[in-house]
């Protein structure tokens, strides 16, 4: 009987789930609207439902080993998800209890959305043999996860490694934390789509983005200009990497990782983002970190990465045990 793992990343649109084996191949998935479920206990309800579809029609005996959940403002301590701003529950939901419910006899590990990234990483990605790397997830928001002497940095609190709220401008952006200058209110999805309105604002160059509101501004349609050469949006990537090379090479002095790994959207720009990054980021380090730390794309992204990064957990909880 093959052995897998749930991979389950709940997103505020989405969430994805799936059968992931040791090797990291998805056996299976699915996905279902998150905000269709404001009560919790009948999301979770869904959710086994899939979990169950999937293993029924799967044509083989599978043995479920554990369940891994990457979620906004996952507790990795206490198995909660809490006050997470993108999803329908509010306060504190005790994700792990609700899922026992269902899968009394099994492990459930929740962690946050970059947190499994970093573990989906280091399992199955780029950092395989690493014991010491950063992750940053650049999507909606800008996410991190801290991997130090082999271990994933959860702090005393599980809230550890939250790069994307460093403030780079104490009276810049308003961020959705509350606070102004958060970092992932300019590198992120939504923070390239402010720059490239900052930028227009600020000049008369011309750009294909002019004759485009906000609301249909996407990160993709920025990353596609750039590689077709349009100014505005190369120079967007110029000042977003500038900001995360800075803040990176911050990092850097902290937890001196080996590698630190760009994953989702944002990176798919290439060395529009890269190459500023790494320039600034070399260039604010100290003497002492420069030219040893290798800026890399993730080995896990794609559309299934995420799912793959939350079975991560699960595996990885089986092996620490074994």
């Amino acid at each position: 009987m093959k052995k897998v793992a749930v991979g389950v990343d709940i997103g505020g649109t989405n969430s994805a789930y799936g059968l992931v084996d040791e090797q990291g191949n998805i056996l299976s998935e699915g996905v279902f609207p998150t905000r269709n479920f404001p009560d919790s206990d009948l999301y979770i309800e869904e959710l086994y439902i899939g979990i169950q579809n999937l293993l029924k029609t799967a044509g083989e005996e599978y043995e479920l080993i554990g369940v891994g959940i990457g979620a906004p403002n996952g507790n990795f301590y206490k198995g909660t998800i809490e006050f997470a701003p993108n999803l329908p529950w509010k306060g504190t939901v005790n994700l792990v209890e609700k899922m026992k419910r269902f899968f009394p006899t099994l492990p459930v590990i929740v962690t946050n959305d970059a947190n499994a990234a970093a573990v989906g990483e280091m399992v199955y990605g780029g950092a395989r043999g690493m014991k010491d790397f950063l992750v940053v997830t650049l999507g909606t928001g800008l996410g991190s996860g801290f991997v130090a002497n082999g271990q994933l940095i959860y702090g005393h609190d599980g809230f550890a490694g939250e790069l994307g709220h460093v403030t780079v401008s104490h009276t810049g952006r308003v961020c959705g934390c509350g606070r102004k200058g958060c970092l992932e209110t300019y590198v992120s999805a939504t923070g390239i789509k402010r720059t490239i309105f900052k930028l227009m604002a600020d000049s008369i160059e011309d750009s294909e983005f002019r004759h485009v509101t906000f609301t249909d501004l996407t990160a993709e349609m920025i990353t596609k200009a750039a590689l077709n050469g349009d100014p505005l949006a190369i120079e967007a990537y110029e000042y977003t990497g500038m900001l995360l090379g800075r803040a990176l090479a911050d990092a850097v002095s902290i937890t001196s990782p080996e590698a630190i790994f760009l994953f989702g959207g944002l990176a798919k720009a290439g060395k529009y983002i890269f190459e500023p990054t790494k320039k600034y980021m070399e260039m604010n380090m100290m003497p002492i970190f420069r030219n040893k730390v290798k800026l890399l794309p993730s080995g896990i992204d794609g559309k299934n990465a995420a799912v793959l990064g939350a079975s991560a957990l699960a595996w990885q909880h089986v092996q620490n045990k074994g």
